[in-house]
């Protein structure tokens, strides 16, 4: 919800007016004073579920849940909602699907987020960008807090344990390290031959961690003592995801060998092998039931397998570039979040009452590749890191509204229909992406539309509203013909 905070008063004791303050300083104040602070507080919403859970009956029976009261879409009624975890026997769709954009952030001099996580208690955001510095951001009021330079390289993955004493970073260096809560350094270890370590995962009683690595291995690390106990040996590429079932010893894991392994992490052995995609399996994620694992592959589908008969239930096809990232709901075991290599942003739900198709989508959540993203732990808001630099915040809908519900997703924000179109560019590719990708990144962003570029047949495809498509067209004809002039000008200069 939005609150009206107000800022503490300034007086300036040698200044004219009355007060000691100035007109203009008298006018500033008073435009402070009402300024509106976007924040999204957790704790009146955890309050009101308290009360309900004391005051009212549980909605165990048909005529209770039936007879319950919902709320109705008006802007009066923000103080009486609770969180996602209030409505879990009849789930409002508005309130587990999160497409809302909240707030975006960016910090200074900043580069592509490949990793992030919430604090114990979903007060902070921890981020982890391309320079290996820590970045933190208040969960609330979404302000910054803090950057550190926590590796020498670039950051891959962090975990916290299970009781939320300890955290586990990786780097592309092979190295990982021990942090405590207050984001001290604990313990260092070198492993996977220097290579790139992707994932990492606790074990449930937190005696034990995973990792996996660009090695081709998959090890065993013994949290007390900081030594490795077992490697697993079997893939024939790059793991890029590992991690440990929720109650059991078993491992899951996903490589570029397009293939995902369920390991026995006691006797080292590779207990079952699932053939269900086409190419590298980026992420692998075990539902908090046990009983489900879900599989994201850069063949554009995720899938969804049932380890106690170890066949696969569905195929999720939603994305139109590969998958990079996913993240089940905290507290409803039928929904999950996934990112795609374009900055889709797609909400799923598996149910008894879920489909094979989206629930929900944003199809321009980022410009670039979403890296990872992390529910908080109340379930009411979601953290995305990706490519672009930015990390943004997505919290339910405000009453009434039914943004990202509807999967058409061939209408544009005006209710015009999307369409597709490509521009030839010859030899200017290069110009047309621009530096780190920073001319093509502003043009979406001024226009609106979704760009990518085809550098195999040197082609920019376009996808937005016709007039959107125009507006595009202008402004990369006018950057090629501005770029040929200079071409054949220089041409001309005498040598």
């Amino acid at each position: 919800m939005y609150k009206v905070m107000s800022l503490p008063k300034v007086t300036n004791a040698g200044g004219p007016g009355p007060g000691g303050l100035s007109a203009d300083d008298a006018e500033q104040e008073a435009a402070e004073r009402n300024l509106i602070r976007r924040c999204v507080d957790f704790h009146t919403p955890a309050v009101i579920d308290l009360q309900n859970r004391l005051f009212r009956k549980a909605c165990r029976s048909h005529h209770t849940r039936h007879s319950a009261e919902y709320l109705q879409p008006h802007s009066s009624c923000l103080r009486r909602m609770g969180l996602p975890i209030s409505n879990v026997a009849a789930p409002i769709p508005s309130e587990l699907y999160l497409t809302y954009c909240a707030h975006v952030t960016r910090a200074k001099n900043s580069t592509p987020i490949l990793c992030l996580s919430w604090t114990p208690g979903g007060r902070r955001l921890l981020t982890g960008n391309q320079e290996g510095e820590f970045t933190l951001w208040d969960g609330i009021h979404f302000s910054f807090e803090l950057i550190m330079s926590a590796h020498d390289t670039t950051f891959r993955s962090m975990a916290w344990s299970h009781n939320k004493n300890y955290l586990l970073t990786s780097d592309g260096a092979g190295n990982i390290k021990y942090w405590s809560p207050s984001i001290a350094p604990v313990q260092s270890i070198d492993s996977h031959n220097n290579q790139a370590i992707h994932s990492l995962s606790f074990s449930p009683a937190d005696t034990k961690f995973v990792s996996c690595g660009d090695d081709s291995t998959v090890r065993v690390w013994d949290w007390a003592t900081h030594t490795e106990e077992r490697v697993m040996e079997g893939h024939g590429w790059d793991v890029k995801s590992a991690q440990w079932h929720p109650r059991s010893s078993v491992i899951a894991t996903g490589s570029k060998d397009n293939l995902v392994k369920l390991w026995d992490p006691r006797a080292g052995n590779c207990l079952s092998t699932l053939y269900g995609h086409r190419n590298t399996v980026t992420k692998v994620a075990w539902n908090d039931n046990g009983n489900w694992l879900l599989t994201a592959s850069r063949d554009q589908v995720i899938k969804l397998y049932d380890i106690r008969a170890m066949k696969e239930i569905s195929s999720l096809k939603g994305h139109n570039k590969e998958v990079t990232s996913l993240a089940w709901h905290p507290l409803n075991q039928t929904v999950f979040a996934s990112g795609g290599m374009d900055g889709t942003l797609l909400f799923w739900n598996v149910g008894a009452k879920g489909s094979e198709e989206p629930a929900a989508k944003v199809p321009f959540a980022h410009d670039m590749a979403i890296w990872d993203l992390q529910w908080h732990p109340a379930g009411h808001m979601l953290a995305t890191g990706s490519n672009d630099r930015q990390t943004k915040f997505w919290a339910r809908n405000r009453l009434g509204s039914s943004q990202g519900l509807g999967t058409d997703d061939r209408k544009g924000t005006e209710g015009a229909e999307v369409l597709d179109a490509e521009i030839e560019l010859g030899n200017h590719v290069g110009i047309v992406i621009g530096r780190r990708g920073q001319t093509i990144i502003s043009m979406q962003r001024a226009t609106g539309t979704k760009m990518h570029v085809d550098q195999l047949r040197k082609v920019l495809l376009i996808q937005g509203t016709a007039r959107q498509i125009e507006t595009v067209k202008k402004r990369v004809n006018a950057l090629l013909d501005r770029v040929s002039s200079e071409e054949r000008r220089d041409g001309m200069m005498p040598m």
